[in-house]
Order: C-alpha cells, then sequence, then structure tokens
C-alpha cells in the first residue's frame, strides 16, 4: 500500500469544512465505483454516513457467487471543532476505510479487479462531541450507535473487518495495528489463522493481536465498560467481525490531535485491502464454520448477548 492513497484521504479529511460529498467526490473519476453519502442527524448534531462499493469481477452485484468483504471505519467523529482544531486520533479509522476504497478503486482502473465486492462504509463528521472515559477521554458521537450500525453494518457482506483507533487504553501496548478475535452472534472465537499469515506478510513481522471481553461485544449503552467501539459492528449482524485496532505504545485519547500516524493507517489499510483479495477468492476465512456449529451444538446460542437488555 503506497502512502499516496493515505496522504491524499488525509489531506481531504483534515478540513472543518469536509463533508460526505467531498469523500463521494473523490470516486468521481473511477466509474466502476459507487459511492453515495446520506445524512443523519441527532441529538447531538449530524453526520455524513459515506458508502463506497467496488465490484468484482465475480461478485454478486454482477451476478457472482464470491463471497463480499465489509470494511468498515469506525470513530466517533473525525474533528471536535470547536474545542480541538484539526484532525483528532479518532480519525484513523476513517481514513484507513476511504483509503481502502481508494486504493481499490486505483487497482480496478489499472486493471486489477479482486474477485469479490468489497463494500466500503463509514462517516465524516468534522465537529463531534467528546465525553469523559477512563483513562483517557473519547470521542463521542453525535448521533446514536443503533443509527450507527444501521448505517455501516449493511446488508449482503458476508464478513466484516472494523477499523477503529484504540488508543486510550493500557491493553495494547504497540505501535502500528491489531487485530482482534473473531466474533460471531454472541461469541469470541479464536483469532483467524489466515489473518494471522496475512498480517505478517504485509508488516513483515510476528502478528499482534488483541483481548476482548464479553462486555466488549454488547451493545453500548447498556451500562457496562467497553474498550471501545470497534466490535460495536458484531452486536447487529450474524456474520463474522473482526477488528483492526490502530494502536499506540502510550495511552492516546481520541480527541486528541497531531495523534495520527499515517505510516500505521496505511499499514491497516494494506492488510485490509489484502485480506479482501483473499476472502473473494474464498482462501481467507474468518472462523472454523464446523467448529462454530459444534459450539452451538454443545453450548446454545449467544446471541442474545447481541441485545441491549
Amino acid at each position: 500500500m503506497s502512502l499516496q492513497q493515505t496522504l491524499t484521504v488525509f489531506e481531504l479529511m483534515d478540513s472543518a469544512h469536509v463533508s460526505g460529498q467531498d469523500v463521494v467526490d473523490l470516486f468521481a473519476r473511477y466509474p466502476g465505483v459507487i459511492a453515495s453519502t446520506n445524512r443523519a442527524d441527532g441529538p447531538k448534531g449530524g453526520t455524513d454516513f459515506v458508502r463506497i462499493t467496488v465490484p468484482g469481477s465475480k461478485g454478486k452485484s454482477s451476478g457472482g457467487t464470491s463471497p463480499t468483504l465489509g470494511i468498515i471505519g469506525r470513530l466517533g467523529g473525525i474533528g471536535a471543532r470547536p474545542t480541538r482544531i484539526g484532525l483528532v486520533s479518532d480519525a484513523d479509522g476513517a481514513i484507513a476505510a476511504v483509503t481502502c476504497a481508494l486504493k481499490l478503486a486505483d487497482m480496478q482502473r489499472k486493471g486489477d479487479t479482486l474477485e469479490g465486492d468489497v463494500i466500503i462504509t463509514t462517516h465524516i463528521c468534522p465537529n463531534a462531541p467528546t465525553r469523559p472515559h477512563d483513562p483517557v477521554d473519547f470521542m463521542d458521537s453525535p448521533i446514536d450507535d443503533v443509527t450507527m450500525n444501521d448505517n455501516e453494518v449493511v446488508d449482503g457482506v458476508d464478513a466484516i473487518l472494523s477499523i477503529d483507533t484504540t488508543k486510550g487504553n493500557r491493553i495494547i501496548n504497540h505501535k502500528g495495528y491489531a487485530i482482534s478475535p473473531t466474533v460471531k452472534e454472541g461469541y469470541i472465537l479464536r483469532v483467524s489463522e489466515d489473518l494471522v499469515r496475512i498480517m505478517e506478510m504485509t508488516s513483515g513481522k510476528p502478528a499482534v493481536t488483541f483481548p476482548i471481553t464479553t462486555q466488549d461485544i454488547t451493545p453500548y449503552g447498556n451500562g457496562v465498560h467497553h474498550l471501545n467501539s470497534i466490535l460495536q459492528p458484531s452486536t447487529a449482524t450474524d456474520v463474522p467481525v473482526v477488528g483492526v485496532a490502530i494502536t499506540a505504545e502510550s495511552v492516546v485519547p481520541g480527541c486528541g490531535t497531531g495523534a495520527s500516524h499515517e505510516v500505521d493507517i496505511a499499514l491497516a489499510a494494506k492488510f485490509a485491502v489484502e485480506v479482501a483479495k483473499e476472502f473473494g477468492r474464498g482462501t481467507c476465512h474468518f472462523f472454523d464454520a464446523d467448529e462454530y456449529q459444534l459450539l452451538l451444538s454443545l453450548y446454545g446460542s449467544l446471541r442474545h448477548l447481541q441485545n441491549r437488555k
């Protein structure tokens, strides 16, 4: 993954006036790509949701059967204006997701089309609120989490990568990115061997994973502590979800500015693009389907963990 796409998206979003339409316009020169935006307003303000579909040569959008990967850029907001000036750390997820879309679109224009469709979603809010959180303040969102999932967790995908800045904690002490175990319908499954392989191939280093708890895969607003919102998409779907956390060695507040590192964002985006390549052609699996069925037969469904109550 060249830094070129990352820097292009970074500079686009580093503005007090950026909107979802600005992101959509970025894809106007790619006729094979479908990009759209819609506005959602809540009690704390509003945001522009963005959806970008990069069709595959054998994807469902063209009548094929290759699986579809969903990539979500998860965040509260890319900026906290007027209390903070500039991009906040929380913006990394949105930048990484749009970078993935831009890289895939550029590949397609150059003749390198993936087999499966890839659907990228995120939202653009340069003036989101903040909220207290231990050990450092989080970015809040102008809209509720149900609306977030309704717009970002789309029908038709077969697996989801959820990319989110995850620096406001003392759990992950690594600069770069890390991946979570696979979450499916309330079960925290083993870390995917295929994703570990792809991470080691693309980074040139041993894979880095991060722990998650039962609390982290329950819906926001239920009163329990969450690492952050990286695995909230898992509460709104029956497909496997893996978190891709952009991380730091120090504890960085989500509302901190000057804390985004373009190289780390590019690494996470490169990983997601390589997963998309393999997932579409069936050589990357997020979980062992037979083992999951065995768990269901032994212990039953855990889908109740996806509910708020």
